[in-house]
């Protein structure tokens, strides 16, 4: 599948499901004094997260151009490393919560191609969690279906996710695709990052982070006025699954 038929597919999946698109923003990230380039779908909704402004949708939908200049050193020494890539991504303002939003994962992946969706081996797909999430392991678990032994919980450096600067933050659980024993050893995401390929981050937008390292060791101020819904689906890493 071309990358142009899965935008073509994500959009028109939550169009349906009542969120309106919105284009990408800029590439220079011109009202961020924080970056140089919008690295995340999630940068222009900032001050909706916070509580700076009133957002004008509750839920919306985008394909973000995005350039991770940290990236530059992990191109070529991995498979899914790039400087500049697309994020689809799918957003809530207070709206749905983490339930809805990882159901929404599930059935745009594992959807028959036939009726819009991704077609995606569930029996394949692995997910990750905060290390205290037991929410989120319930609805992937009892609600979803995923085993337990394909639900792996980490810590703060691989599931609590920010934009690695001051600003709003929350757990999150990751979806990874199994591409089979030509990749690298078995043993899930923990083992294997290339055989176990991330394909898609739901955030659970819920916290404002303060300063410190980008993945550890910083302070949480507190919590958000309401809880969010942040997702980014890598664009060319799911066409690479395809």
């Amino acid at each position: 599948m071309e990358t142009a038929e899965i935008r073509r597919r994500f959009l028109k999946f939550f169009e349906s499901n009542g969120h309106t698109v919105v284009p990408s923003a800029p590439l220079p990230a011109i009202e961020d004094p924080n970056l140089l380039f919008i690295n995340a779908g999630m940068v222009q909704f900032v001050p909706y997260f916070l509580g700076q402004a009133k957002p004008p949708w509750d839920t919306a939908a985008s394909v973000q151009k995005c350039i991770r200049t940290p990236d530059i050193d992990e191109v070529g020494k991995t498979s899914r490393h790039g400087t500049f890539f697309q994020m689809n991504g799918n957003f809530s303002f207070g709206d749905y919560f983490k339930e809805q939003a990882i159901r929404y994962a599930w059935d745009l992946t594992t959807g028959s191609v036939e009726q819009g969706g991704l077609g995606l081996d569930g029996d394949r797909i692995w997910a990750t969690v905060y290390l205290d999430d037991d929410e989120a392991i319930d609805i992937w678990h009892k609600q979803i279906g995923l085993p337990l032994d394909r639900i792996v919980r980490r810590g703060q450096e691989d599931n609590m996710w920010s934009m690695g600067i001051p600003g709003p933050c929350g757990p999150c659980s990751e979806l990874y695709y199994d591409r089979g024993p030509d990749y690298g050893p078995e043993g899930g995401p923990e083992v294997d990052e290339d055989r176990y390929l991330e394909f898609w981050n739901l955030v659970f937008m819920q916290q404002e982070r303060g300063a410190g390292p980008a993945k550890k060791d910083y302070v949480i101020l507190g919590d958000l006025p309401k809880k969010n819904i942040d997702t980014g689906m890598g664009l060319e890493r799911m066409a690479s699954i395809l």
